[in-house]
């Protein structure tokens, strides 16, 4: 099966993801958008984003591909859980959706087939939000466009530190068992050293957040390295 010409177009690229945590100053879809062209203007293949109106707002802003998901709730499966949720932010503009594809339960207690195989028949490119290799087979067997390792650190980007690195084990393993599969590493890459390694280990993209968009974390490792 061919793929996708948009899936295509990453591969050896950066994804920069542009998202802000509630309660923080710069939690405004504006805000977001303006963060997005700036990262597009910085080479940016692709934006990662959460929440409808911030998908709506980076998508009248930059020219690339965004990555829409929606996270509802703290806890469990909150990235896009539901099949409502991923048709929302196709909606709202997201030209691929990241959906968790972890086993645990969903809120609405259907299997993620039941998300899965809508979309599918719908011609929405989903991308798979893993947490293990279980996690990546049933991806690849449920048909979804990308896997990414994005759950596989096991705690929030926010309270990894600067010296936590993608989990390069994991993406080695996928790429190995599934080299046709378009393998994303997500979650802690910090440096540009550290996306190199991830691109020379097999990724097909690499997705950037924290280390790119989240100044509160960058100025709390450089403070927390003066105080050591």
């Amino acid at each position: 099966m061919s793929m996708n010409p948009l899936i295509a177009s990453l591969e050896g690229k950066l994804i920069v993801s542009v998202q802000a945590y509630p309660g923080e100053p710069l939690r405004t879809p504006e805000i977001m958008a303006a963060m997005s062209r700036a990262c597009e203007l910085g080479g940016a293949a692709a934006i990662r984003c959460q929440g409808l109106a911030d998908i709506a707002a980076i998508k009248g802003r930059v020219e690339v591909p965004v990555i829409g998901l929606w996270k509802d709730g703290h806890e469990g499966v909150y990235i896009t859980p539901t099949l409502r949720h991923a048709r929302a932010c196709v909606n709202a503009g997201a030209d691929i959706v990241a959906i968790d594809a972890t086993d645990r339960p969903r809120p609405d207690g259907r299997p993620l087939e039941d998300t899965v195989a809508p979309l599918k028949e719908e011609g929405v490119l989903i991308m798979a939000d893993c947490a293990t290799i279980e996690d990546v087979r049933r991806a690849v067997d449920l048909g979804f466009d990308m896997v990414s390792t994005t759950f596989s650190h096991g705690t929030a980007a926010i309270d990894c530190g600067m010296a936590d690195g993608p989990d390069l084990p994991l993406l080695r393993q996928a790429v190995e068992e599934f080299p046709g599969v378009p393998v994303v590493c997500e979650g802690r890459v910090h440096t540009p050293a550290e996306a190199r390694a991830a691109i020379d280990a097999g990724a097909w993209a690499v997705v950037v957040g924290t280390a790119i968009t989240h100044p509160t974390s960058l100025t709390s490792w450089f403070k927390a390295e003066l105080e050591r």
